[in-house]
């Protein structure tokens, strides 16, 4: 499916582009089929493209210092206003919320992926109103009577289930899950991704949740829900599920909801080796990725297969020597899929389809 060229969306991500807070921003400049993604909004990155400040990669999506500048220069009216900024705690500051204001004004719907529901604030709610504009608010939890309780039925699904952990939030999870996705469809491999997050909705994913909204009772029975629907409706010979946070992150600890209710057969782990405390936590160091793919295999009973490098501060030098001590120490291939490509982890993944 391609990007849809009816939602034109310029993303807000004013002050945090090209850092881990911009990260659902970076999503969208990778890749949705949600949006076309027509322009970014971060003054820092004024006049530059997109692409290129990310991953030095022409994208044709241009950068602009603000909102003003943005409807002043583009040549396409956009049609939605995408929050791209994933700050610590989900909070809207004052100044952003302005830019909401005035994007409402200018036509605009409003798509946010925040835990500060739009849609709940009385003054930008009734300017909306008198507009006709939607404020969309992706991390708002169905009503509990739509939810599941875990049922068993994940025993049902016969795709072989990958799951794309990590050792911190923000290293990169969701973007190496869609690569490897992507990869494998390219190779004649029928192949879904689960997003449990909501960047992965704004992205396209077809069977999605956005976990760290959930009331704990649901969230395993929403996990084992989403792969059973994947495999349930588009028979997949593979589903790579999106991890989220990190097993010993102190903030946002993630992994074991997803390991105990979707069952995975294999795992991958992303990491950052030149990160040493968790993102936005100085004072609390990384726990060790030896003890961190220990604690994942005991947990699960199932193999880590490979590790996928986020190369944050790092050199070309830097990432070839660590793959190699990767393999060498553990026993293990490692990837780096942004300078890459995914054709490597694609390899070992394939091999397990005929364990499966």
């Amino acid at each position: 499916m391609t990007a849809n060229s009816e939602n034109l969306a310029l993303v807000y991500c004013q002050g945090a582009f090209n850092t881990p807070n911009g990260k659902t921003a970076h999503g969208l400049v990778r890749f949705t089929r949600r949006y076309s993604v027509i322009g970014i909004i971060d003054a820092r990155y004024a006049n530059r493209d997109a692409g290129e400040v990310l991953d030095g990669l022409t994208k044709n999506i241009p950068v602009f210092g603000s909102l003003e500048e943005a409807l002043r220069n583009l040549q396409r009216r956009p049609t939605h206003f995408v929050i791209g900024i994933a700050p610590d705690g989900g909070r809207l500051s004052t100044e952003a919320r302005e830019d909401v204001a005035d994007a409402i004004k200018s036509g605009m719907h409003v798509h946010a992926g925040l835990h500060d529901f739009l849609s709940e604030d009385r003054d930008l709610k009734k300017l909306a109103d008198e507009y006709g504009i939607e404020l969309k608010d992706i991390r708002k939890p169905p009503d509990r009577k739509y939810l599941h309780f875990f049922s068993g039925k994940i025993d049902q699904v016969k795709a072989l289930k990958v799951a794309l952990l990590g050792t911190d939030s923000a290293v990169g999870k969701r973007t190496t899950a869609w690569k490897l996705a992507h990869t494998l469809s390219d190779l004649g491999i029928k192949t879904e991704m689960v997003g449990t997050g909501q960047t992965a909705w704004l992205q396209g994913a077809d069977y999605s949740i956005v976990l760290d909204s959930l009331i704990n009772d649901f969230v395993s029975g929403e996990l084992e829900h989403a792969v059973w629907q994947a495999w349930h409706k588009a028979r997949p010979t593979v589903i790579v599920i999106e991890g989220q946070g990190s097993l010993l992150n102190p903030a946002y600890p993630g992994g074991y909801e997803i390991l105990a209710a979707t069952r995975p057969d294999i795992i991958i782990m992303q990491h950052a080796p030149f990160r040493e405390e968790y993102d936005g936590f100085p004072g609390y160091p990384i726990h060790p990725l030896p003890k961190q793919i220990a604690a994942v295999e005991m947990i699960s009973d199932k193999p880590v297969v490979a590790i996928t490098i986020n190369h944050e501060n790092m050199s070309d030098e830097d990432v070839d020597q660590y793959t190699k001590f990767v393999n060498r120490t553990l026993g293990i291939p490692g990837f780096d899929v942004l300078l890459h490509g995914a054709h490597g982890l694609a390899d070992v993944v394939r091999q397990y389809i005929f364990k499966k």
